[in-house]
Order: structure tokens, then sequence, then C-alpha cells
């Protein structure tokens, strides 16, 4: 447990391809349907579309004027959208956000909007450059842009260690709440699918493919790149107004070479998201674990932890467990319910890798 005591997870706000919210969210669960739509990337061969989780930012309109959103970019605004969804999920007043912390974490950051000041720059010299492009694609400023238009006047970071941001941030929220620094903490994981990165992709991992994400299957490659945000305001219990699930620990490291035992869990929730090189190291650790694994709802991106950790926290919530979209693709020895009631430790842990041997692990209770 935290050295801050129970730490609840009190909102949820998310949007991806499956829809804006928890109620959408919840959904895609229990449905097991996202489908995909495409992105087009210009190649030296021409342009192609390859298949993508989008997110729609329309919503946002509800939240910030028309006037504002003309000077925000992409990223902050699929930011901005779900840290308004979870404080209102939430129900936390205007009033109580002068000690309320803030933490991104992003494994890309805001690369549409950097490249095209970039761009600006290298067309247009450095005294003609957009300094609107510039403001946005400092690393912090989709912080800056929640912190402002929320009125959260709390300590503000932005965490970014690629597939590992979600965990290492989650792990300096709990020591903020721990240390006093805040009494409560957004925390925001968010990726941008720019073109950039949909033609890095493509570079990496080849073209379109039309096969459905098995990501608990290691014989081929079938990940589908993604965006989105999942934002959790975190409070300590003795604030805390209702809520989700307690928070219990999360922790990143370098497992040894004869890996690491998993904790106790009712179950364990892979970010596997059908990257072949991953998911083989995914099935030599959660070998015999009763496992789960959502990642086809909202693709492969390094955000994608927050939407695992979105997902548990509604499991504990409601005792039951969601189906595995794909799970019949399994070629390694786990068990994966069908659904159901949450047998067994009343806890969920997920669990994320790294590069090499690195890992992420956080762990949900109930209150």
């Amino acid at each position: 447990m935290s050295a801050a005591g129970r730490i609840v997870i009190e909102g949820i706000g998310m949007v991806g391809s499956f829809g804006c919210g928890v109620s959408d969210f919840s959904r895609a669960l229990a449905d097991g349907g996202s489908r995909p739509a495409s992105l087009a990337v210009s190649t030296g061969s021409g342009p192609i579309e390859i298949p993508a989780h989008l997110a729609d930012t329309s919503p946002l309109s509800e939240f910030v004027p028309a006037r504002t959103l003309r000077r925000i970019d992409r990223f902050s605004r699929l930011a901005l959208l779900g840290s308004f969804l979870a404080l209102r999920d939430a129900g936390l007043a205007d009033t109580e956000r002068r000690r309320l912390g803030l933490i991104v974490a992003s494994g890309h950051g805001a690369t549409g909007i950097t490249y095209a000041f970039l761009e600006s720059f290298i067309k247009d010299g450095d005294i003609c450059a957009s300094p609107t492009h510039f403001a946005n694609s400092v690393h912090n400023s989709a912080a800056a842009n929640i912190s402002i238009l929320s009125g959260i006047a709390g300590p503000c970071l932005t965490v970014s260690q690629f597939h590992l941001s979600v965990p290492s941030a989650l792990a300096t929220a709990l020591r903020w709440l721990a240390e006093g620094r805040a009494d409560r903490v957004l925390f925001a994981a968010v990726e941008e699918l720019s073109e950039l990165i949909g033609y890095a992709w493509y570079r990496r991992r080849g073209g379109a493919k039309s096969v459905p994400m098995t990501p608990l299957r290691t014989a081929e490659e079938t990940a589908v790149p993604a965006e989105g945000a999942a934002c959790l305001l975190l409070s300590r219990a003795e604030a805390a107004r209702g809520g989700y699930c307690a928070l219990g620990e999360a922790v990143t490291g370098s497992r040894p070479d004869d890996g690491f035992p998993l904790p106790d869990a009712g179950l364990l929730v892979l970010s596997a998201d059908g990257r072949k090189d991953a998911g083989r190291r995914f099935a030599a650790l959660a070998r015999n674990a009763r496992i789960a694994c959502y990642t086809p709802l909202y693709g492969s991106m390094p955000a994608g932890p927050a939407f695992d950790l979105a997902a548990a926290a509604l499991i504990l919530k409601g005792g039951r467990i969601f189906p595995s979209p794909g799970d019949a693709a399994l070629d390694f020895p786990a068990t994966v319910p069908a659904g159901g009631e949450l047998l067994g430790a009343p806890r969920v842990s997920c669990l994320t890798l790294g590069d090499g041997a690195t890992f992420g692990l956080a762990t949900l209770e109930n209150p």
C-alpha cells in the first residue's frame, strides 16, 4: 500500500476510438467492439492508408469555447477532453482545485504540432516561424492548457518514458500524495497519432493489415496504432467522495533474468498490444496466470496502460470481468476468463513491459 495510506480513484475520463466517457468505454468492454478507422500516410511510393484507432475531440466544445480552441493543438485537445471528463465524473468543484496536482504521461508527446513548428522554421526562418506552433510544441504545453482552463493551482508535471510513461508517472502521483504536495492528483495519459507517428509506424512495421488485433497470440504482428486519452482523479481515501477502487501501488524496475513473482491478484491485465516481440515477453512472464487483455478496444500506444487501469477500476467496481477481445487466439499457457464474477483476491494488477527487461506494475483493489 502507498505510503500515503489508501488512495482512491475518484473519477475517470477518457476518449478513444470506442467513443467518449466511461459509459462508452464500459459499453465497448462489455460488447468487445471498437473498429479501427484509417490514417493517410505519405510515403516515397505515394500515399497509403493504414488502419488506426482514432479519437473524436469534438465533445470538447462542451467545456471550452470555440474561440479558445482555435489556438489549441490536437494533442492538448485530447488531454483536455479526458481531464474535463474525469473532473466531472468525480464531481470536483472549482473551489476544490487549489491543491489539485496534475501529471501528464505521454510516450511521444505533441509530435504533430512539434514538427509543424519545425516545418515553419525551415520554410519561413527563425523570425517568421509560427509562435502558436512553438507555444504548443513545448513539452509541458498540454499540462499548462489543462491547468489554465481547469483552474488547477497545484504542482504540474509531464513525464515521458516511452512504454513505461504511465507507471512511472503514476508512481510520481502517489509520491506527491504521500508527501502532502497535493490533496488530489489529476493523472492524464495522452497520445496523438500524427502523420509523423503513422509514417514511423509504416517504416518500422509495414503497411496496412486487415487482420484483427490478437495481442495474446505471439505468432504474428497484429498491432494497430492508436491515439486517445485516459485520465484518473486520484485522492486520499479520507477526502474522497465515493469512487471506483483503491490504487495500492505503482512500481517500475528491471526484472532479473529468471523473471519475477507476480502479485497474488484476482486478475492480471496485460498491456500486450499485438507487437510480436513484446507478446513473447508477456507470454514468458504470465505463464499459468489468470489474465485479461483489452488493447483491441483502444489500440497500440504508449498511453495504453492507463486504459488498462480504467478497465481494472471498472472491473473492481462492478465485481465482474469483461471478456478479452480475441482471447481465442491465445498461444501461451494462461487462463483467460470468458467473463463473469471476479473470483479470488479482490484485486487486479496491470502489467506493462518497456524495452529490454524493464517493466511497470500497478495494483488496484477494492476500497
